[in-house]
């Protein structure tokens, strides 16, 4: 029951996030707001509003970033985990489309497999091997259409999509101790909110014009939609933690990109070519077989383990 709920946290958590990536591509299209001012508006509210909540409910808020050993731990991950995946994934959003920038950020489980492996100081497994090299084939027709010569989304949307494939793999890998000693809740809080204060001074959002266009009716209201579906999503992914395995994590937010197709086919009535969409199908076809692999190899060494003992 606990891998179910794990399961159902991550499948709804990557729904959700998919969609806020869709809400996100319509704002940076239609609107003059930046990605730092978006992030930097949607993180601090996230966080203040999930520390606020906590403070209400009497939980303890504050250990944890009064201890130096985990608050230091809390604020890396606040950076190049929080800021860093928000940051990056917006990016590609910007640089292509929602699609797109949700696919490349499935090159995050190759990530995640190659450090497991040096951690390990072994190779990976002969199926953790195959898999990377679909999800790579999958990749190589997703953003080629098959042709050698053409590359269908610019070198700097192909750059932030690697990035976000490197700062998910950080994310998803980097919080575990930090989840297992705390509070979902009170991480979540912390690093949105510090998160968002380093990105604001960074950006100065305070000399901002663009607090002139969040002002607005319609923008307070799709602003308020990808702060509490957004919040939510992270919640559930990391949530999700505590019952599945990194790599499972990593992989069964494959339908966060389905999420995201329908969208834009419904929304923006943007679909991928033909080519396109059988390599987006390759790659979550292949991420699915890493994670049934990850899940054999795992029940597979308990029962030699029991074995031995």
């Amino acid at each position: 029951m606990l891998r179910l709920k794990g399961i159902l946290m991550i499948v709804i958590g990557a729904m959700l996030w998919g969609m806020t990536g869709s809400i996100t591509e319509w704002v940076l299209a239609n609107t003059e707001l930046s990605v730092p001012f978006i992030l930097t508006i949607r993180m601090i509210i996230a966080g203040s509003s999930i520390l606020a909540y906590l403070a209400i409910k009497k939980e303890d808020i504050f250990t944890v970033v009064k201890s130096p050993y985990w608050r230091n731990q809390l604020i890396i991950f606040s950076i190049l985990g929080m800021v860093g995946l928000q940051y990056t994934f917006t990016m590609a959003i910007k640089a292509s489309n929602a699609v797109v920038a949700t696919l490349l950020q499935f090159s995050a489980p190759i990530f995640v497999v190659l450090y497991v492996s040096f951690n390990h100081k072994k190779w990976p497994p002969r199926y953790q091997m195959l898999g990377i090299a679909g999800t790579l084939a999958g990749l190589y027709l997703l953003l080629t259409n098959g042709s050698v010569s053409s590359l269908l989304v610019s070198p700097t949307a192909l750059l932030w999509g690697v990035a976000v494939g490197l700062t998910f793999a950080f994310y998803t890998l980097y919080p575990a101790r930090l989840m297992r000693e705390w509070s979902v809740l009170a991480i979540v809080g912390w690093s949105m909110l510090f998160g968002g204060i380093v990105l604001g001074v960074i950006n100065r959002v305070w000399l901002s014009n663009e607090w002139l266009i969040i002002a607005q009716p319609k923008m307070i209201f799709i602003m308020v939609i990808l702060i509490f579906f957004g919040t939510l999503a992270f919640l559930l992914f990391l949530g999700s933690m505590n019952y599945i395995t990194a790599v499972e994590t990593s992989i069964l937010s494959s339908v966060e990109p389905l999420t995201v197709m329908v969208i834009s086919v419904i929304w923006f009535d943007t679909m991928l070519q033909s080519v396109q969409l059988m390599g987006a199908m390759v790659m979550l076809v292949f991420v699915t077989w890493l994670s049934i692999g990850d899940r054999k190899a795992s029940v597979e060494g308990q029962v030699v383990k029991q074995n031995n003992s």
